[in-house]
């Protein structure tokens, strides 16, 4: 049904002009919530001038009559999830951005060899089992009679393709040149050999999504989407996978659907936990418009809850707030490359060259005042640049912050020849972490009080991430998140110096420590655990005593739900759908 009216008289609806499609609404609730507000809202268009016959009239009320009957309906589809968060999905690429939200979402899809259990401990998925031949060769056993959406049998084909393409990735080949080389045995073993030993090899083995070879063929698709670069390729906007859930239907910024795949090979291992059967996600940047859409029943579920209303919420009986920490760092990323530093009033030089400065801009954050003030509490504050130091076996006595000393900034900034300091441009996300552009604001008026005159420029996420691995900026936030408990998962992609070997992908400062270097590339081979923690706890002091970069704090991540929705909540801050229940 096509409800049609005169497009002049429409700019005071919230939809297109007078039209809407049925099958757009997959419920009952949400087709008779968007007609109750055309009904009411009839009187301000004056539509009634131009009904013909009063056909529309005649639809509306018919319309209106059967959501009355609907609602006394015994009957109620409880199958149908909805959630929301600020931000969108950057990509349907399984390799094209390794982002975490842009991944939670592609992962209802595409699935790996290995994954991570509700207890985030790694899980035989795609792979059955693995055995380590030697330091540098690992065989995998893929798990048999495992279809693609599109009915086709997964086989090791496909695994070897899709590390071979997540290879030429800039954001999935820090996770598939440490894998090794991929090679088929027979149809349902994989080889991986490295060039030298990798004592984490099943952990990068775990984070490649697995991708149809033959469908990538057809659709023009073998080689990753640049997303830096800004390509659009067929994968960037379809997907097709093993997962438990199909693509139905992407519209950017606006709505993602997805329905359960009757044909999932966890249906007969019994992993499919859910009585949900199709997904909606919704972005919604606004706090305010999100949370009422919770509260009024629109959606279930909030990734996102404004940290503000936190404790209000826990008071709600319709709603449950999931708490936990998330290992993610956030923190503060400058150019120490370039000899002139961008977006700056300096010229001729970069002053984020001189530690000095660096330090300085350290010691003027108050990161209490952050805790407090702008993350409600849900932050705790770090020395360090890693994700989860207990997991990644990092003594505590080394997560101790430099003192806030604003008179000490001020001290070093003079001895490094900037007494009246100096102005540079911040970049920001404003979709992807919690409070992202509050924290960046706060920051700036910190600095400013050492004399820096700092200018916020916050963004969409989509743009972003297209920007930061082009270094396309002075200072920028960072945030990493590592579920892999290995503290060399933060320090090769983010510390390393740019390589062709998958090191210093995400290296954004683009700094270069030769130093660090070696005791990263060491640690990387060394198979004595003892020998390796020593090394890694070593380049995580460096990075700290060298400021080459701003830690700020770990996120504490809550979740809020409608008091009838049961999950599971991940310290990765990832949805999971295959735990979720809706009573």
């Amino acid at each position: 049904m096509v409800i049609t009216g005169k497009p002049a008289r429409c700019k005071a609806l919230d939809l297109p002009p007078l039209r809407i499609r049925t099958r757009e609404y997959s419920t009952v609730w949400q087709f008779c919530s968007r007609m109750h507000k055309l009904s009411n809202r009839l009187d301000r268009l004056e539509t009634y001038r131009y009904l013909e016959d009063g056909m529309l009239l005649r639809i509306i009320v018919t319309s209106l009559l059967f959501c009355i009957a609907a609602s006394l309906s015994p009957v109620v589809d409880a199958k149908t999830f909805r959630w929301a968060s600020k931000g969108d999905a950057t990509t349907q690429d399984p390799h094209g951005q390794d982002e975490s939200f842009t991944k939670s979402i592609n992962a209802l899809v595409y699935e790996r060899l290995i994954q991570p259990g509700k207890d985030m401990n790694p899980t035989p998925w795609l792979a059955t089992s693995w055995k380590v031949v030697s330091p540098t060769k690992r065989l995998i056993t893929l798990r048999k009679g495992v279809k693609f959406h599109d009915g086709s049998l997964m086989t090791a084909d496909d695994v070897v393709f899709s590390f071979e393409r997540a290879a030429k990735s800039n954001q999935f080949k820090t996770y598939a040149i440490p894998a090794g080389v991929a090679k088929k045995i027979d149809d349902y073993t994989v080889e991986f050999t490295t060039a030298a030993p990798n004592p984490v090899g099943l952990i990068s083995i775990g984070e490649v999504p697995i991708m149809s070879k033959k469908w990538a063929e057809k659709n023009n698709s073998v080689n990753p989407q640049d997303f830096s670069a800004k390509e659009v390729n067929f994968a960037s906007r379809n997907a097709m996978g093993t997962g438990p859930f199909k693509l139905v239907s992407v519209e950017p910024g606006i709505k993602i659907v997805h329905a359960k795949n009757p044909d999932w090979w966890g249906l007969k291992e019994k992993k499919f936990e859910s009585n949900i059967d199709t997904i909606e996600y919704r972005p919604i940047t606004s706090d305010a418009t999100r949370m009422a859409a919770l509260k009024s029943g629109e959606i279930d579920f909030v990734l996102d809850p404004s940290v503000q209303d936190v404790n209000r919420l826990k008071e709600d009986k319709d709603l449950k707030v999931w708490e936990g920490d998330e290992t993610r760092i956030i923190s503060i990323t400058l150019d120490q490359a370039r000899d002139e530093l961008l977006f700056s009033d300096v010229k001729g030089k970069n002053p984020f060259k001189d530690k000095r400065v660096r330090m300085a801009m350290y010691q003027a954050i108050d990161i209490n005042s952050i805790k407090t003030q702008v993350m409600r509490g849900l932050a705790t504050p770090t020395a360090l640049a890693t994700p989860n130091p207990k997991g990644e076996g990092i003594p505590a006595a080394m997560d101790k912050r430099f003192p806030f000393d604003p008179e000490a900034a001020k001290k070093l900034l003079a001895e490094a020849g900037y007494p009246n300091g100096f102005g540079f441009t911040l970049h920001c996300p404003n979709d992807r972490y919690v409070n992202d552009e509050k924290i960046c604001v706060a920051v700036a008026a910190m600095w400013a009080r050492i004399g820096l005159n700092v200018k916020v420029d916050a963004m969409p996420k989509a743009q972003y991430f297209q920007r930061t691995p082009k270094k396309e900026f002075s200072a920028c936030m960072q945030g990493w998140g590592d579920n892999n408990r290995d503290g060399m998962f933060t320090l090769k992609p983010l510390f390393h110096s740019l390589n062709d070997k998958g090191a210093g992908d995400t290296n954004y400062g683009n700094f270069k420590n030769a130093a660090l270097d070696e005791l990263i590339d060491k640690a990387d081979v060394e198979m004595d655990l003892a020998k390796r923690q020593a090394m890694i706890n070593q380049a995580v002091e460096l990075v700290k005593n060298e400021v080459l970069v701003i830690p700020l704090h770990r996120q504490v991540i809550p979740w809020v739900s409608r008091a009838n929705v049961s999950l599971v909540h991940r310290s990765d801050n990832k949805f999971a759908p295959l735990w979720v229940t809706i009573k």
